[in-house]
């Protein structure tokens, strides 16, 4: 194995940049979700789990970010760019199905996350502070889907990384450690659940709802006390840290 795309996203929920090589700390890589919008009306932070409200964010370069003012106007609500989180941060994640079911325009059921359960305070990160996807899965999602293919950067991985086998072979990395490159150790955590934004345009890229609703008909995987929920990719926390580079190995211990 090895790692064949790194990537980081500067502000919560923008599109991101592939980088070549990048420090690795307990934070995850460096400059990854470093800032966060907040919505000033609720306190909470902004997130295109909620498309609804938060859609447009996807639109925006996470590396050059416009003033207040500007992406305000672009959100139609009030918002900040902030680089701390406030105590207690949140944020709405609407529930995948129904924003299936009834579109992105729709005002579904959400649930309010309180933002990274599984990462180092002060962090805005959903949980943990890296993904990991496999090429493997991301070509398993494409074939069983209607298009053929589905773009590894929809479900926004910190790290693609390449594998032979057929299938979700990170379902079974959980509890798992991953030695990357000379130096970095990984402790894969769980499954990533899917919420809806691997269906929603990222950039240039349009609207896909087979994104999710193919992994919610063929990868269902128990999450905590959840239960099965459409996965794919996994979380993962730093052991060791250190620098990971684009074609790095990867090892599974």
């Amino acid at each position: 194995m090895r790692v064949e795309t790194l990537r980081r996203y500067p502000v919560k929920s923008m599109l991101g940049e592939e980088v070549d090589e990048s420090p690795v700390t307990e934070r995850g890589l460096a400059g990854d979700r470093a800032r966060a919008v907040l919505d000033v009306a609720t306190g909470k932070i902004a997130s295109a789990k909620n498309p609804r409200l938060w859609r447009a964010l996807l639109t925006v370069e996470g590396a050059r970010v416009p003033d207040d003012a500007t992406l305000s106007e672009l959100l139609g609500r009030e918002v900040r760019v902030i680089d701390v989180p406030p105590e207690g941060a949140e944020l709405e994640r609407s529930v995948p199905e129904r924003v299936l079911a009834e579109g992105i325009e729709a005002e579904v059921p959400h649930t309010i996350t309180t933002i990274g359960a599984g990462s180092p305070e002060g962090t805005f990160f959903d949980f943990a502070p890296l993904h990991l996807i496999t090429t493997s899965t991301v070509e398993r999602i494409g074939a069983l889907g209607p298009r053929g293919h589905v773009e590894a950067l929809r479900y926004r991985p910190n790290l693609v990384i390449a594998t032979e086998p057929d299938g979700f072979v990170e379902n079974d990395w959980a509890g798992r450690e991953l030695h990357v490159g000379a130096d970095v150790v990984l402790h894969v955590i769980v499954a990533s659940p899917r919420c809806a934004v691997p269906t929603l345009a990222h950039g240039e890229l349009e609207r896909d709802t087979d994104a999710l609703r193919t992994v919610a008909r063929h990868n269902r995987v128990p999450v905590f006390d959840m239960g099965p929920q459409a996965c794919a990719g996994v979380y993962a926390r730093v052991l060791r840290p250190g620098v990971i580079r684009k074609g790095d190995e990867v090892r599974l211990a």
